[in-house]
C-alpha cells in the first residue's frame, strides 16, 4: 500500500463514506412464499437476472469493496455486482437473515394452523417478537449493525456494497437513521432492492431506498414474507440522523 499524503487525508475527510445497501436476489421457490430465514436457498434464474440488471446499472460505481452474508443467494449476487469491479465479495455471517427457528420452510398459512397464539403474537409484535429457537429482531440489529459498523471503519471516504437479506438491511437501515424496531416493515426491500446510505458527519442520510432495476422479463411472483414493500425507487433524504456505536 502506498503512503497516504498531506493531500490524501484531507480528500479522504471531504469524501463523504457511501454503503450500496442491496438486498439479494429473487430465490429459487420464491413462489411458494415459504419463510426462509437461514436455509440456504439458492438464487433463481430470475434472481440472478435481477443482479445482473443492477450490477450494469453500479459499473460505473467506483467500489472499494463488496460485502454480502455467508448465505449462498447473498454469496452469489455479491459476486454479480463485484464481477465489473474485479472485486472479491468479503462474506461475514453477521450479516444473516433472521434466524426463524422452527418457523424456517414453512408458510403462513402452515405457521398460523400450526401454532396460532404464536403467530398471532407476531403479527401483533414484530419487533419484539421472539422466533421459536430463533431470533428477535433485536438481536439480529445487534449483530448486523456491528457487520455494519466494522465494513465502515474499513473504508473511510470509500464506496462499498453490502448484500444481504430483508430483515438485516431493515435493520441496519432502521439503525442508521433512528427509526424504532417497531416500524421496521415501513421500509421496503424487494428482491434485489438497492438502497443507499450516505455518511453525514457523524450520521447518515438516505439518499434511495428500495430501487429496484428493470429486467428484460417481470417477476413471475412477489416477494415473499420478509421482504415486499413498495417496489421501485424512492429517493428520501430526511435529516441525518447520529452514528450509534453499540
Amino acid at each position: 500500500m502506498q503512503d497516504r499524503t498531506p493531500t490524501d487525508v484531507v480528500m479522504q475527510d471531504l469524501t463523504p463514506t457511501v454503503v450500496y445497501l442491496v438486498r439479494h436476489g429473487a430465490v429459487v421457490g420464491a413462489e411458494s412464499r415459504r419463510f426462509i430465514g437461514h436455509l440456504d436457498v439458492p438464487l433463481s434464474a430470475h434472481g440472478e437476472a435481477e443482479l445482473e440488471a443492477l450490477a450494469k446499472r453500479l459499473a460505473g460505481v467506483q467500489l472499494a469493496a463488496v460485502y454480502s452474508s455467508d448465505l449462498s443467494r447473498t454469496r452469489r449476487s455479491a459476486e454479480i455486482l463485484a464481477a465489473p469491479h474485479g472485486l472479491v465479495a468479503h462474506a461475514l455471517p453477521e450479516l444473516r437473515e433472521f434466524a426463524m427457528g422452527r418457523w424456517e420452510g414453512l408458510t403462513a398459512e402452515e405457521i398460523r394452523a400450526l401454532d396460532p397464539p404464536a403467530f398471532a403474537e407476531w403479527l401483533a409484535a414484530i419487533g419484539r417478537f421472539q422466533f421459536p429457537d430463533g431470533e428477535n429482531l433485536a438481536q439480529v440489529a445487534r449483530r448486523a449493525w456491528r457487520a455494519f459498523e466494522g465494513i465502515v471503519a474499513a473504508h473511510p471516504g470509500e464506496q462499498v456494497a453490502v448484500v444481504a437479506h430483508g430483515g438485516t438491511n431493515r435493520a441496519i437501515l432502521c439503525r442508521a437513521l433512528g427509526i424504532p424496531l417497531e416500524r421496521i416493515l415501513t421500509l421496503g426491500q424487494d428482491y434485489a432492492g438497492l438502497s443507499m446510505l450516505e455518511a453525514v458527519g457523524e450520521g447518515w442520510r438516505l439518499r434511495l431506498l428500495n430501487h429496484c432495476e428493470p429486467v428484460l422479463a417481470p417477476s413471475p411472483w412477489p416477494s415473499p414474507p420478509g421482504g415486499g414493500g413498495s417496489p421501485g425507487a424512492s429517493a428520501i433524504m430526511p435529516a441525518a440522523q447520529p452514528r450509534r456505536t453499540s
